[in-house]
């Protein structure tokens, strides 16, 4: 029998360097572990790599670092951009260090889009905890920041490293300045959280006043950098709507997952699961799955049982994988997720951390055990439903919750 696998929370997301991804992120690449904590990279993080790249080597370095040769500024951006993201996954190991000692665990470090994100799995225990670990990466970034400026300033470096070193110390204090922004999920958003959490011991109305904080900075974001493109056609003005989209974004996300905490604080899985499920055999064509218990149940995901052994699942989005004309060839074993790679909860999980687990699946789905055996599954819908049961009134989408973004540093 598989192994129920522990609900994860997704606790951050960043712009350069902070800490929260299948909402906005995606999926991502496993690069291996530095101290235990997993890495990985998005294609979204391919993209603005080579952006980074580009930018730097045809317009930053041959206006701040003149007559060298197009070679020289290539090298140069390759290498700035390389331990620019270096700073960032520093950035995030602070995050996730000071994390560790306030005894949350971590499922890893994802570098994307908008820089990196650190999943938790649990809930900050205290606000003086999150004040400690949302502080964390911005004085990592202090030191790299400030170190690289003052050897720039010290030193008599060869033009091509002294432009790469000024460059990198000047974009982490300039990152640190943005991060501390009081515009939640940023870093300093998640610091008046925590401050206001201190003060008045409500989390949830802390993380609505920060959350509207973080809606109005990000909205003037976006009115500042669209002003910006159409006055000069510059492309950080674009840039910085879509920082000020992401912050409203993520900050929404925050608060309804903060509402969602509330409602659902002290259930688990078994309140919210849906129980026997509907099983197909692995030796199934498409073909009979389609006719037989797709036709009849229409649900999204199928457990695949053999002899009361879990093997997988089949979700109903698959079939459209697969041409129909082939439909009668191909078994349900062929196209089955493996149990190894299907979410997993158990009954008596928290709640809350087992709808952390579904917003980072796909498609959304968990199956569900008691002791070893299968005995239902655990869909966002279940617990939209018992939040509207609790809570006497329609809960907005928690599908629409960004995987807990944490900062935004770049």
């Amino acid at each position: 029998m598989p192994q129920p696998r522990p609900a994860a929370r997704q606790s951050g997301r960043s712009l350069a360097g902070g800490s929260g991804g299948a909402g906005l992120m995606g999926s991502s690449i496993r690069l291996g572990r530095i101290a235990g904590v997993e890495i990985g990279i998005t294609w979204s993080w391919l993209l603005i790599f080579a952006f980074v790249v580009v930018t730097l080597a045809a317009a930053v370095f041959p206006s701040t670092n003149e007559g060298l040769g197009a070679g020289t500024y290539v090298a140069m951006g390759v290498v700035a951009t390389v331990l620019f993201f270096a700073s960032l996954l520093l950035h995030e190991l602070g995050h996730a260090v000071v994390a560790r000692r306030e005894g949350m665990e971590i499922s890893g470090i994802t570098l994307w889009l908008f820089g990196g994100v650190s999943r938790f799995k649990g809930s900050f225990p205290s606000a003086g905890a999150e004040f400690r670990i949302a502080t964390a990466g911005p004085l990592v970034t202090l030191v790299i920041g400030g170190a690289l400026v003052l050897v720039g300033e010290a030193l008599s470096l060869p033009s091509a490293v002294d432009g790469v070193v000024v460059w990198l110390g000047l974009v982490n204090l300039f990152l640190l300045a943005f991060n501390l922004l009081p515009a939640f999920p940023l870093d300093g958003g998640r610091v008046l959280r925590s401050i206001l959490w201190k003060i008045r011991g409500d989390f949830g109305w802390a993380t609505s006043v920060a959350g509207a904080v973080g809606r109005a900075l990000g909205a003037l974001m976006i009115g500042i950098g669209v002003l910006s493109f159409l006055l000069t056609f510059s492309v950080g003005g674009l840039w910085l709507a879509l920082i000020g989209w992401f912050v409203m974004v993520a900050g929404a996300g925050e608060v309804r997952f903060a509402a969602a905490r509330q409602a659902l604080e002290g259930l688990t899985v078994a309140d919210a699961m849906g129980r026997d499920p509907i099983k197909v055999s692995p030796d199934l064509t498409l073909q009979e799955f389609a006719d037989g218990a797709f036709t009849a149940h229409r649900h999204a995901m199928y457990p695949v049982s053999d002899n009361g052994e879990v093997l997988g699942a089949l979700a109903a989005r698959d079939l459209g994988t697969v041409p129909q004309s082939r439909w009668r060839s191909t078994r349900v074993r062929e196209q089955m997720r493996p149990a190894g790679l299907v979410a997993s909860v158990r009954e008596e999980d928290d709640l809350t951390e087992a709808l952390m687990t579904l917003l980072q699946t796909d498609p959304q789905r968990a199956l569900v055990f008691r002791d070893s055996q299968l005995t239902g599954l655990l869909s966002v819908s279940d617990v939209e439903r018992l939040i509207e049961l609790h809570r006497g009134q329609v809960s907005p989408s928690l599908a629409r919750v960004p995987q807990r973004p944490r900062s935004v540093s770049s």
